[in-house]
């Protein structure tokens, strides 16, 4: 069983060629092969050439052949060049800006004059703690092989340094800002403050009275002395 095409000429000198589903039959007079037309599928240049593509795909799975697909004729060789993870951190820069907290770093930049990107590279090394810790010297080849970060083509080790610098003189009045947003954000009253004194330490001019609360320990940060 084959496809063949046959051509007809006419009266005008054209010729008009036609699609056939034959297959070879012996002649019971002559003995003789001759096609036996099993389906007219038309006109040539009107064929469905698409159903034939699928009518081959469909005999190739019933006989357990894996069709070969066509490569269109202006096809094109693609190559991969880099791949980046992104949902992380589109998800981290969503919260940095639903809580407020690049707005309230934006508007102490405001009154400054930073030529670098101060407020994208503190966001950049909040996300590379949330996502991928590592040094800020390893936030280098993170920011540039690894993750796509909004807003942000690449780090330098020195951006996060004076992004730190600024966070120093700033802290104070952001953290007000930022907790405000939130607590509207979230309708929430405060009742009740925690302050972490993992570090912290308190000087007495006078000894304690033994039933006091107040008695010397040492220090956490592994000072020699007591207090």
């Amino acid at each position: 069983m084959y496809i063949r095409r046959i051509s007809r000429k006419n009266k005008n000198g054209s010729v008009t060629s036609y699609v056939q589903l034959a297959h070879n039959e012996r002649n019971p007079k002559t003995g003789n092969p001759q096609a036996k037309v099993l389906y007219h599928f038309g006109r040539e240049d009107e064929v469905d050439m698409d159903g034939l593509k699928r009518l081959a795909a469909s005999i190739s799975r019933f006989l357990g052949d894996e069709p070969v697909a066509s490569e269109p004729k202006d096809s094109v060789q693609l190559s991969l060049l880099d791949s980046k993870t992104f949902g992380t951190a589109y998800i981290v820069d969503s919260l940095w800006h639903e809580l407020g907290v690049g707005q309230a770093i934006s508007k102490r930049l405001a009154q400054r004059k930073y030529e670098a990107p101060i407020e994208r590279a503190i966001f950049a090394m909040v996300a590379n703690r949330a996502l991928d810790p590592s040094s800020k010297l390893g936030m280098e080849d993170w920011v540039k092989r690894d993750v796509a970060l909004p807003g942000v083509e690449n780090f330098e080790v020195h951006q996060g340094y004076r992004a730190m610098d600024f966070l120093i003189e700033s802290d104070v009045d952001i953290q007000r800002e930022v907790f405000e947003t939130v607590a509207d954000l979230l309708n929430l009253e405060v009742d009740l403050l925690f302050f972490d004194t993992t570090s912290s330490y308190f000087e007495m001019d006078d000894e304690p009275e033994e039933d006091s609360l107040k008695q010397p320990g040492y220090s956490k940060d592994h000072r020699p002395d007591w207090y």
